[in-house]
């Protein structure tokens, strides 16, 4: 082999190494997993039943309406509480109103448990109005235990309405004719958010 093909056979077997060393392709082993993940909310559905509470007619200073309902959770979340939110209008018949009507309409509202009545609101319409109160919440004991405030999924709770329309035992023909719409609007609230251990055999 003669010199000049020496060098040049040299040059390119150092230039191969260098390409090899520098980025060229090579052969490995590998191997790969997949894992699968689910995050599926959950859901809040609350209902009224029946959804008229009240509706009634010819009423006069002392009479009292007692109604019951229910609110049912029928998601699959449990409900923190439920919180009412009051509106009303008074058709004022004869334009003579001085007052609020609503201000003679006195509410209480009771939360029925297994063994008692504990009143959750107890006001006047008016003052019902500027207020949302928690309908599920119940802080007194039933025998030995503690009503837990909400409602759990697939549950229900019995709620008891008295309106009594107030005799201040003084005049009040200028409610006479009149009418009070109440519109009441029940928000559900889902409870504080849950940490999910690693090790929490029910969540993995």
């Amino acid at each position: 082999m003669n010199f000049t093909k020496a060098v040049s056979k040299g040059v390119m077997t150092a230039a191969l190494g260098l390409s090899l060393m520098s980025g060229g392709t090579f052969a490995y082993f590998s191997d790969t997993v997949q894992t699968n993940n689910t995050f599926a909310a959950g859901t809040l559905d609350l209902a009224v039943n029946p959804n008229a509470v009240i509706n009634i007619n010819n009423l006069k200073p002392g009479d009292e309406i007692y109604r019951e309902f229910t609110l049912e959770n029928n998601g699959t979340l449990e409900i923190n509480r439920v919180l009412l939110d009051t509106k009303y209008t008074v058709e004022d018949w004869k334009g003579d109103n001085s007052d609020d009507f609503a201000k003679h309409i006195k509410v209480t509202i009771m939360y029925n448990t297994s063994s008692a009545t504990v009143p959750v609101v107890e006001t006047t319409l008016f003052d019902l109005k500027e207020q949302k109160p928690d309908l599920t919440a119940i802080d007194e004991f039933v025998g030995n235990t503690q009503r837990p405030d909400g409602i759990p999924a697939g549950l229900k709770e019995k709620i008891f309405v008295l309106f009594q329309f107030v005799d201040n035992g003084e005049d009040q023909n200028q409610f006479q004719g009149d009418k009070l719409r109440v519109d009441w609007t029940f928000n559900a609230e889902q409870t504080p958010g849950t940490y999910y251990d690693d090790l929490d055999p029910e969540n993995n």
